[in-house]
């Protein structure tokens, strides 16, 4: 626990506070279900607001639920819902992040991010929903800045040249700041990539904090054309770690998912369905804690065929 604080205390320099503030208005009646407008509060204060999906054994999302159906706990303290957000019509802020390095040369790997990258493009509904494009190699470079006009990123991938090593970290670190701004009710970064990092500055210990701090989602589209190699790649996966953190742990400490695409058909399905569940997500909020200190989060529905994914933690103070 203490390399995983030491960590994020040397990530926050990087990224904008994972705790937004906000100005709340005068009080008014609770919510009596999820699709009836949130309770708002008196006074000014500062609340950590939490994207979670909520899906049954079977996969399946589960609606309707209201503040009484959510226990959020803070360092183990439950603490009260002060408002919950569901409905598949607000706009959501999308961040892309494309891999441009030299591992993704062969061309299938290409032909995959495009196809992924048109497919998302396609659940975006252009003058609501917001997408920048971002590409990376051994730095980052903003290909199409943040815009609801989707017309106008649909080329954003024409020139595509694979080259130099993998800052895949730092690359998301950077986009996390990039997004913490945007109004979107919902946001993500969504990587595409072979889920090869060669040359981040961040090192294993710090990605666990990026993780742990980024306020938003982040899904991860692993396009592995061989079989073979997914297959490794998964069973990697899996084995105990102790003191290594990868793309799994990112996307899974930010209430976001990694998935693999080893055809193009696969690729279009994968990624058409995290726009998908990006917009049936919860938004919840609770009040900060005054502390100045990493601060875990445990996000739990009261229903027991209920699977949360959420972030797992913020920065109080």
């Amino acid at each position: 626990m203490n390399v995983i604080v030491c960590a994020v205390l040397c990530t926050v320099a990087l990224l904008a506070s994972a705790r937004p503030t906000a100005g709340v208005p005068q009080t008014t009646a609770a919510p009596q279900t999820a699709a009836e407008q949130p309770q708002t509060f008196r006074s000014s204060v500062d609340l950590v607001t939490i994207q979670a999906s909520v899906r049954d054994k079977r996969g399946r999302p589960m609606v309707g639920l209201t503040t009484a159906d959510f226990e959020v706990r803070d360092n183990g303290q439950v603490r009260p819902v002060l408002s919950l957000r569901s409905d598949l019509q607000s706009p959501i802020s999308v961040a892309i992040l494309v891999d441009m390095s030299g591992s993704m040369r062969l061309s299938a790997k290409v032909g995959m991010a495009r196809q992924a990258f048109a497919s998302i493009l396609g659940q975006l509904r252009s003058g609501d929903d917001e997408v920048a494009v971002y590409a990376f190699d051994s730095s980052l470079h903003e290909r199409r800045g943040f815009t609801n006009d989707l017309s106008s990123v649909k080329d954003a991938l024409t020139d595509f040249e694979p080259f130099g090593s993998t800052s895949l970290y730092d690359a998301t670190a950077e986009t996390a700041r990039q997004l913490a701004a945007r109004s979107g009710a919902r946001k993500a970064i969504i990587v595409l990539t072979d889920g090869i990092d060669t040359s981040s500055t961040l090192t294993a210990a710090q990605v666990s904090g990026l993780a742990s701090s980024i306020d938003v989602p982040v899904f991860v589209v692993a396009t592995v054309p061989s079989v073979d190699q997914r297959t490794l790649m998964e069973t990697a996966e899996r084995v105990p770690r102790p003191e290594a953190v990868d793309l799994r742990d990112l996307a899974e400490w930010t209430g976001g998912q990694l998935v693999f695409a080893s055809s193009f058909t696969e690729t279009v399905v994968v990624a058409s369905s995290l726009v998908e569940q990006l917009r049936q997500q919860y938004v919840l909020a609770i009040e900060a804690a005054s502390a100045h200190e990493w601060r875990r989060l445990d996000v739990r529905v009261k229903h027991p065929a209920a699977n949360v994914k959420a972030r797992s933690g913020y920065f109080g103070g």
